[in-house]
């Protein structure tokens, strides 16, 4: 068994329940809210615990939401999406009573995006989500890539440690806690169990759909189509299945944190983007076992690791934006000429810093091409352009361009902070 290792969102759900009335914590299932939440509570006196995973809470939270949500404490509801009716207890008992810290709410849905709420919590609220562990959780490193990114002289200058066979050993294996714990071929067991539990249950709960077996071969055709633009019309038509079907599903498999759609980004200097989104899995390894990769199939198999390793830093950048100081938007950009930038960080004061993947160690001048296309556009708001390779040195190759080892994004780097 695992030792416990810490998670950079402690910090956030502390600093939450100081000034806010109520604090929910999403995301997928197994990514350790509950262990997460037990923690943050542990010393606050007066903190009450129910689960509406267990019968009885569930029967009561729906009988009385009113006596339910009565607490003088901190009151924990885990599993809050199970009885929508009581968000309006919840918002009564805070607007009555605006004492921050009133209620600590997890779900392995969305709270908001629930058709059955009868009201949100707009203004009472702050939603944090969970993902699967980052390689910096794992590690124990600094995870402050995006930080330094935006620093005013971005400093990435270091050796990597790790080797292709390593990242391939990282992305396959992902970030559930569960899946950390297991050799490979019991992983492939887990993420079994993993997608049939969560379709058998929370899909089930949020929709009424008899096809399983329509979703899970929905399910792995996404996978297969990780890190590529998402053409609803095309996939509903490989499957033949009406296109409002298949997008009733993906939207059921966001709500339940499998995926997101990486929205595109656009400037008023670059009007020929594309506007579709890209498809996002949360946990690569999960991914890896929906299109039936092994740590050897990966090795060898140059096209699948390439968008599994996209799919990969795209998801490192999202975690960190959870817990960075700088606050920016993740997003991809693809023009109509296929000029692609694999991902796009956007600040708050317009600053820009685009992304490719290699999964090979060799970095040319041609990789470049599509960031030195947005260098031009964008002039001054162009902060940095990286390549991400999987060799072991970092490599300036001109003016805001670096070739940046992988694991630069969780590595123990000294920032140096902007004055």
């Amino acid at each position: 068994m695992t030792s416990f290792r810490p998670r950079r969102s402690e910090a956030r759900i502390a600093a939450a329940l100081r000034d806010t009335r109520v604090v929910a914590l999403t995301g997928a299932r197994q990514v350790g809210k509950s262990t997460l939440v037990k923690r943050s509570v542990a010393n606050r006196p007066k903190s009450l615990w129910r689960t509406l995973d267990h019968a009885t809470d569930l029967a009561a939270a729906r009988a009385d939401p009113e006596r339910f949500v009565r607490h003088d404490g901190l009151l924990v509801i885990d599993e809050v999406q199970r009885a929508p009716e009581l968000m309006l207890a919840i918002k009564a008992a805070v607007d009555d009573d605006e004492r921050p810290g009133r209620f600590l709410l997890t779900g392995s849905a969305r709270l908001l995006g629930l058709r059955k709420l009868p009201d949100a919590l707009v203004g009472r609220m702050e939603t944090i989500e969970l993902w699967p562990f980052s390689q910096g959780e794992i590690d124990g490193t600094a995870d402050d890539f995006v930080d330094r990114v935006f620093d005013d002289e971005p400093d990435l200058s270091r050796a990597g440690e790790e080797d292709r066979a390593g990242y391939v050993e990282r992305l396959s294996r992902g970030g559930f806690p569960e899946a950390l714990r297991r050799d490979e071929g019991r992983r492939a067991r887990f993420f079994q169990s993993y997608v049939n539990d969560l379709i058998d249950r929370d899909v089930q709960q949020l929709a009424d759909i008899q096809r399983r077996d329509v979703l899970k071969l929905l399910l792995r055709a996404l996978a297969g189509r990780a890190g590529q633009l998402l053409k609803v019309d095309g996939l509903a038509s490989d499957l033949r299945l009406p296109t409002t079907t298949v997008e009733r599903y993906i939207t059921l498999f966001e709500e339940v944190f499998l995926l997101k759609r990486l929205p595109s980004w656009s400037a008023a200097s670059t009007t020929r983007a594309v506007q579709l989104r890209k498809v996002l899995f949360v946990d690569t390894g999960l991914c890896a076992h929906l299109i039936g990769r092994t740590v050897k199939r990966l090795t060898s198999d140059d096209t699948a690791l390439g968008a599994l390793m996209e799919n990969f830093v795209i998801g490192e950048l999202a975690r960190q934006l959870e817990w960075s100081e700088t606050r920016a938007t993740l997003h991809h950009y693809r023009t109509r000429d296929g000029v692609e930038v694999d991902a796009v960080l956007e600040t708050a004061d317009g600053r820009v810093a685009g992304f490719k993947v290699k999964a090979g160690e060799t970095v040319r001048a041609d990789d470049f091409a599509p960031l030195k296309h947005l260098q031009d556009r964008l002039g001054e708001r162009f902060h940095l352009g990286v390549v991400f390779h999987t060799g072991r040195r970092t490599v300036p190759f001109g003016d805001r361009l670096l070739a940046v080892p992988l694991d630069a994004l969780w590595s123990n780097h000294k920032r140096r902070k902007s004055p």
